[in-house]
């Protein structure tokens, strides 16, 4: 009943507030009820045809011919006189000049996080042994060539005692090849059978300075330190103290957290403004308020032929940690950034015929529905790229009796024939 109300306020012309209504006579008809002739509502002032029922030139009147939305274009408008001079006041329409400010035109998708998949890793038992120490828990934070595991292994062992005694073997043949007791051929023997037991040694991740110091030492026990090939955060563990492990087997998972990757899915639609290198803003609905920002960097090269839907990632900066693997975030891909651009609130966009529409006020009276051209929407933000200058004043909430009032003629309460 209210919309009922508001749409009569606005468009009742001034006959029906005659007592005499829409007579035979009253100039709108043919007879009982009938539409006059388009003269009886105009008359020409300065060679324009206006129309006399709402002061408006006659081919510009858009409550006595609705049909013009369909047919302007962005600037091009219909003008809407109302009832009387606070009409617009009464039903609660409220005005504002456009803002100015930047927006970004965004392909928007759904994403979700994982680990940067060039920073993450398996950490192995690299021989079969018993586990002795596990230095290392989830959550902790390690450095590059830290220790987290410490493994007893026989074979470990077995490698030890050769390199001893190959250590050994070489020293006595050196002495004795000084003394001129030995020949050199087996000086070089010695050497080569050294290199080679120490050579096992490394490969099982023993430094140069370990190995020397389990010669030195050849009677304490040898336990293999696994290291951390890099930086990162314990997020898996399955290595327990005491149990037995098979070379291969994982005993943690490592993850540099500083860059995660979001895994975005582009419409099909959407894929001809994409590119790599450009700009990805992450919501995440677990962190309300907070934007994270990162760079795409890779574009599948297929479409999934169920969802028509493109992967791609996202390189994005976590450096408090906040964001976490397999959290689901909005993402927006940042095509185009508007500098100085003319923005409205969505309230002031008013539907028809399939096009765009604002209500500029020209008279408090009096209102243009005018077409525009809408670009970027984002954060409670419309920008206008044609058909609205930066000072006119604008409908921006209650504008739905307006575009009434626009289309009330088609219910047939026009005063002319279309």
């Amino acid at each position: 009943m209210a919309v009922v109300a508001a749409v009569a306020l606005f468009t009742g012309c001034s006959k029906h507030s005659e007592s005499a209504g829409h007579g035979a006579d009253d100039g709108h008809g043919q007879g009982a009820g009938g539409h006059g002739e388009i003269k009886a509502h105009t008359e020409t002032k300065d060679g324009v045809t206006m129309c006399t029922e709402h002061d408006v030139p006659e081919a510009q009147c858009g409550i006595c011919k609705p049909q013009l939305a369909g047919t302007l274009k962005p600037g091009e408008s219909a003008k809407v006189r109302l009832a009387s001079n606070d009409s617009a006041d009464i039903a609660g329409v409220q005005t504002a000049t456009p803002t100015v400010g930047t927006i970004a035109d965004a392909v928007e998708c759904y994403a979700e996080l994982a680990f940067n998949q060039n920073k993450l890793a398996q950490i192995a038992a690299p021989v079969g042994g018993i586990i002795q120490e596990v230095p290392v828990d989830l959550g902790s934070k390690v450095e590059e060539k830290q220790a987290v595991v410490k493994i007893w292994s026989a074979s470990i062992a077995e490698s030890v005692a050769k390199a001893v005694l190959s250590h050994q073997t070489l020293d006595r043949e050196r002495k004795l090849r000084a003394d001129r007791v030995t020949s050199e051929k087996d000086l070089q023997q010695a050497e080569a059978d050294h290199r080679a037991s120490c050579q096992q040694l490394r490969t099982l991740g023993f430094t140069e300075e370990q190995i020397d110091a389990l010669v030195a030492k050849p009677n304490e026990q040898v336990l293999m330190e696994v290291r951390a090939p890099f930086a990162g955060e314990i997020v898996e563990r399955t290595a327990v103290r005491g149990a037995l492990v098979e070379a291969g087997k994982p005993l943690f998972t490592l993850a540099d957290r500083s860059v995660m990757w979001a895994m975005l899915n582009i419409p099909e639609s959407a894929l001809a403004r994409v590119k790599i290198g450009q700009t990805v803003e992450l919501r995440v609905e677990s962190l309300p308020g907070q934007t994270f920002t990162g760079k795409l960097t890779w574009i599948g090269a297929e479409v999934d032929e169920k969802n028509r839907m493109a992967r791609a990632r996202a390189e994005v900066a976590n450096p408090e940690g906040l964001l976490k693997a397999r959290m689901f975030a909005q993402a927006r891909i940042l095509t185009r950034t508007a500098a100085g651009a003319l923005l409205l609130p969505p309230s002031a966009i008013q539907r028809m015929e399939g096009k765009s529409f604002v209500f500029v006020k020209v008279a408090d009276d009096l209102f243009d529905a005018r077409v525009v051209r809408l670009g970027a929407k984002f954060d409670g933000k419309v920008e206008i790229i044609e058909g609205l200058n930066p000072q006119e004043v604008v409908v921006v909430n209650h504008g739905f009796p307006l575009k009434s009032a626009f289309l009330i003629s088609r219910l047939g309460a026009g005063c002319a024939d279309d």
